[in-house]
């Protein structure tokens, strides 16, 4: 079912999904089944699952001579969708990038998603290779996630890239699509930022789920800017509760957002991070009530391969 259908069909229910990523290579799936069984008694609709941009690694070769190759560490996306569909009945959105992708390899990977019955992708420019300044498309790939976006579109009304003629067949995908409440580091200002948002709608995204924040405040006033210029498709609040002291630090530096105060020093006076993940589970709980007051469709939140602190907090909501 699509994402949009669920949201449909919740009828003022309350509804709660997660993000996961992939397992390393060569690690099983099992322990990924470990942290998503849990959270399977809130019943969540949807499950999304991220894609890793490629990356160089270095083989020494002997003789003080290195050889670059190109490598993804977390591999498998489309796959473990199939296997959460088939174990658990739950739809599931692939991440699909523009870096690293041409545009051939995306069609052949939304043509997987058509049979195995995934309706539901989330499209997404991502981020510059590690070790690069700014984003650089793919030979051959998309710029932006507007162009992918519109391949989505084409490819479920039958439209390949090589394809003289439309298919009759209708498959047409749900998009999703990234919204920042704090803006795009990328975008000169918020203004210029929900314009791009605009775009990706304007061209055929049917939802948008938001990077995490910590401050709701910023997030009422983005979903009200939005509804101001015709965003009128859900917006999804993504959430990630803070649990441990390492991240007060490395949440800012590496998803280029802002810490109420009030949460930077309950943190700081934490004991341990025992103390931090319990301050983490409080303060979303209240977060996520707050929003839900809001009229928000969907809790979302971002698990990073953890399950024990954010089943606690559904608990209290669900």
């Amino acid at each position: 079912m699509k994402i949009t259908d669920h949201l449909k069909n919740a009828n003022g229910k309350r509804l709660f999904s997660i993000e996961i990523i992939p397992p390393t290579k060569g690690t099983g799936i099992e322990d990924l089944y470990k942290n998503i069984d849990p959270l399977m008694e809130f019943k969540p609709p949807f499950i999304d699952v991220t894609t890793s941009r490629e990356e160089y690694i270095y083989l020494d070769k002997g003789n003080g001579l290195m050889e670059r190759k190109i490598t993804r560490m977390r591999p498998g996306t489309l796959g473990i969708c199939a296997a959460i569909q088939h174990k658990y009945n739950v739809d599931t959105v692939p991440h699909v990038l523009c870096g690293g992708f041409t545009k051939e390899e995306t069609e052949y990977l939304l043509v997987d998603c058509m049979y195995l019955g995934i309706e539901n992708v989330m499209a997404l420019r991502g981020d510059a290779m590690k070790g690069q300044q700014y984003f650089e498309p793919t030979i051959g790939g998309h710029k932006n996630a507007t162009d992918l976006v519109c391949q989505m579109n084409d490819l479920g009304r039958g439209k390949y890239l090589h394809d003289e003629n439309f298919s009759d067949e209708n498959n047409k995908f749900c998009i999703g699509v990234a919204g920042y409440p704090e803006k795009h580091i990328e975008a000169p200002s918020m203004n210029y930022d929900l314009k791009w948002l605009k775009q990706k709608v304007d061209a055929g995204a049917d939802y948008v789920v938001t990077q995490m924040f910590f401050d709701n405040e910023k997030f009422i006033d983005f979903v009200k800017s939005a509804r101001e210029i015709g965003i009128n498709v859900p917006i999804i609040p993504g959430i990630k509760p803070v649990a441990t002291k390492k991240q007060l630090q490395l949440l800012p530096q590496v998803f280029k957002i802002d810490l109420p105060e009030d949460l930077i020093s309950a943190i700081e006076n934490a004991k341990d991070n025992a103390a931090v993940k319990q301050i983490g589970i409080e303060w979303t709980i209240n977060q996520c009530r707050e929003l839900l007051n809001f009229g928000v469709p969907v809790l979302h939140f971002y698990s990073m391969g953890k399950s024990d602190n954010i089943k606690k907090i559904a608990r209290e909501l669900f």
